[in-house]
């Protein structure tokens, strides 16, 4: 596999990383990937890699784009810091404020900052929920207003692994007037020249590299019971993102799609004040980004996370190396955002072989290394 071709551009002083990059195809790791750099608000790194299809006939090309999983939720957290640097949504208010109907079922003191840091209590639905009910966005999103909190908002988090994306996006529907999809792609993704995706164009199905579904994983004796409540209900797989339903729908905490420079030139705007030329988020909204909304073992990973508004941040045992001024979030099978704000550095890493994570792993740990080490 030393032969993967690699295509892009790179600064020099991240020829490391370069390096490291080509090495995880040269051990098998990756079969499509790319990755890109954002430093001081420009593109230094840009690269890609590999073939679109397990059987290694296609080559990943500059446009490719992949499904990215809850990569997808740094967008949709991205989205309500924007309308609250723009005075359109308050961190501490009421989500109820925005969506009157929430208020329903004692969730009318559960705020904004608790469904950004997933510590709203409402990490599942209650009422049966099928798959393809993801495609259904005002039905997902009514079933949450009506249900009740799984536990007391704000006390304890517990990933909100779908319902994340359905609840941010509805607030910003609801203040914006337009869906989740449209807005973002006009507002941020347009704005910044970014080919991400969250409701995707079918004219645009041909340029996807199909997500190569990771191993079963081994099943651990004892599971968290709200990790079984909240992920059989919907129960999903992997091929669900082969669906022309899925890559149509509007699921910002899990149907993305975009390759590792849409990534990073969208969640750049945290990292530093200005990307490409372009202003999207001031850095009183990015500091409140790291202000911590939960530090414990969480209800649903079962793991020790630290959340801050919409990211995680640095915490113990993190395969990532994290800074006390960074945040991140990853995707299911290894596609990764980390923002640097001390650095004024965002590296992204979107692939299509997965492997059974949701954090990044020693793909994007050793890139992630090679990016800091080069502006260090």
């Amino acid at each position: 596999m030393s032969d993967t071709p690699i295509d892009g551009t790179c600064d020099r002083r991240f020829a490391a990383l370069k390096d490291a990059f080509a090495a995880n195809f040269a051990s098998g790791l990756d079969v499509g990937a790319s990755v890109a750099v954002v430093h001081r608000g420009h593109l230094v790194v840009d690269l890609w890699g590999g073939f679109v299809d397990e059987e290694r006939t296609t080559p990943w090309q500059r446009d490719t784009i992949t499904n990215v999983y809850s990569t997808t939720k740094t967008m949709s957290s991205l989205a309500v810091h924007i309308l609250s640097d723009r005075g359109q949504v308050d961190l501490d208010a009421p989500v109820a404020t925005y969506w009157p109907e929430f208020a329903a079922n004692g969730k009318e003191q559960v705020l904004v900052r608790h469904v950004l840091g997933h510590t709203a209590g409402l990490s599942g639905w209650e009422e049966k929920q099928a798959p393809a009910d993801l495609y259904d966005w005002d039905a997902s999103c009514a079933k949450l207003a009506r249900q009740a909190p799984w536990w007391t908002p704000g006390t304890a988090s517990g990933y909100h692994a779908i319902t994340q994306g359905y609840l941010l996006g509805e607030i910003v529907r609801r203040v914006t007037g337009q869906g989740f999809g449209a807005w973002f792609r006009e507002e941020v993704a347009e704005s910044l020249d970014a080919d991400f995706h969250i409701g995707l164009d079918p004219a645009e199905f041909g340029r996807i590299a199909p997500v190569i579904p990771p191993p079963l994983p081994k099943r651990p004796e004892v599971m968290p019971p709200m990790l079984v409540r909240t992920m059989t209900n919907p129960r999903l797989s992997a091929e669900q993102s082969w669906e022309d339903g899925w890559r149509i729908a509007e699921i910002p905490a899990g149907n993305g799609h975009g390759n590792a420079r849409s990534v990073a030139l969208c969640q750049a705007v945290v990292s530093t004040p200005v990307v490409e030329g372009v202003s999207l988020l001031s850095r009183n909204a990015a500091n409140r980004i790291l202000e911590t909304q939960s530090d414990g073992d969480d209800l649903v990973l079962g793991d020790r996370y630290r959340f801050g508004m919409g990211w995680a941040l640095s915490s113990p045992g993190l395969t990532l190396p994290i800074g006390d001024r960074a945040c991140f979030w990853g995707g299911w099978g290894g596609s990764v955002v980390v923002n640097d704000l001390d650095r004024e550095l965002t590296v992204a890493f979107v692939m299509n072989k997965m492997r059974e994570t949701t954090v990044g792993d020693q793909r994007s740990a050793t890139l992630v290394a090679a990016a800091q080490a080069a502006v260090d």
